[in-house]
């Protein structure tokens, strides 16, 4: 079960089924380099052309199941005039983070003989309405939409902030310019995938106590929400944290992890509810990558002194506990023990006490 060579998913990217389908796989040092949040770039293409395909095939059972919706079948034609003509246009129109969810609603909709908003394929490639920002720090650039108009079709948790006046959309600016250089100076691997893979941040209201939030959906990959910190260190935070909850989503889009989850729950070390294994296997890998960032943070020895070592100590002692629950729940699939066995060891790797 090593080398760079075997896939942990049947078949390889870009192969195809008897049936025709591609098939996708993720190589095992990649599918390992990504249960330890250090994938990278590598694993932000890997999983990104799971997703394509994934929105692809979802459009394309739309066109099936609904072959006599004039306004649908024209739009489905604009998709796939894009796909020949028009590569990057048509990864940028699928890669819209809430087409994912706009299709699979529909196509439970139009299953179930409910009228659906089949129409709504003509806003996705007419485009976000969002501020897009030209963030540069040390060669490294990051462009993403401050989505503040929506429609939401899906639930971050939180009510959505927008619209934003001029001025807010401004402080926004302002505060990603300096979460990024954070992000670049002092966490640059994190950085890169998070140039790669977050095209949208979504601004949301704070807690109801103003605590500072952020949130990722299962069905909006490429889109990261929060509220607006006064500190850019947490917004840094919390940009590593929601991209490794959407890479981890991605990435089940793939490979198989957990059991569906059933009537069992467990303890979660940073929330009083228990959680289900599917939810407590999200949690920990976003908290490793919240270790990660605390460690990085008191070996540059900047801000609060003391502050990011109690911080890093807390959380890895919190996901080294998760991680300990999730291998002895017996709810893993083979490659989610190997995964967590692997995000285990990134943990401990990051020092401090056994």
């Amino acid at each position: 079960m090593v080398g760079s060579g075997e896939v942990v998913a049947a078949g390889v990217p870009g192969a195809r089924g008897a049936d025709g389908v591609p098939r996708h796989g993720v190589d095992r040092a990649v599918f390992r380099a990504i249960a330890g949040a250090r994938g990278g770039v590598e694993a932000v293409r890997v999983l990104r052309a799971g997703q394509l395909s994934k929105r692809a095939l979802l459009l394309l059972a739309l066109r099936r199941a609904a072959p006599e919706h004039e306004g649908y079948r024209e739009a489905y034609g604009r998709v796939r005039a894009l796909q020949r003509e028009d590569r990057a246009g048509w990864e940028e129109v699928l890669l819209r983070p809430e087409l994912d969810a706009w299709a699979a609603d529909c196509l439970r909709g139009v299953a179930a003989g409910e009228e659906v908003p089949l129409e709504g394929l003509d806003g996705f490639l007419r485009g976000g309405s969002g501020r897009v920002l030209a963030l540069e720090c040390d060669g490294l650039r990051w462009t993403p939409s401050v989505d503040h108009v929506g429609p939401r079709r899906v639930d971050y948790g939180r009510p959505p902030a927008g619209p934003l006046s001029d001025a807010e959309l401004s402080c926004w600016e302002e505060r990603l310019a300096e979460a990024w250089r954070i992000l670049v100076r002092r966490h640059r691997r994190h950085a890169e995938a998070v140039a790669a893979c977050v095209a949208t941040v979504v601004p949301l209201c704070p807690a109801p106590g103003g605590e500072e939030v952020s949130a990722a959906a299962r069905r909006a990959y490429g889109a990261v929400a929060a509220s607006l910190p006064g500190d850019p260190v947490l917004l840094a935070l919390a940009l590593v944290h929601e991209f490794l909850h959407v890479q981890l989503g991605a990435l089940l889009d793939l490979v198989p992890l957990h059991r569906p989850n059933g009537p069992a729950v467990y303890h979660a070390p940073w929330r009083p509810d228990p959680r289900p294994a599917g939810a407590l296997l999200q949690g920990t890998y976003a908290h490793l990558g919240v270790a990660d960032f605390w460690c990085a943070e008191a070996a540059a020895g900047v801000g609060e002194p003391g502050r990011a070592g109690r911080e890093f100590a807390r959380w890895r002692a919190h996901t080294l506990a998760a991680g300990g629950t999730l291998l002895g729940c017996g709810e893993l699939t083979s490659y989610g023990t190997e995964f967590t066995e692997e995000l285990v060891r990134a943990v401990r790797g990051l020092g401090g006490p056994a």
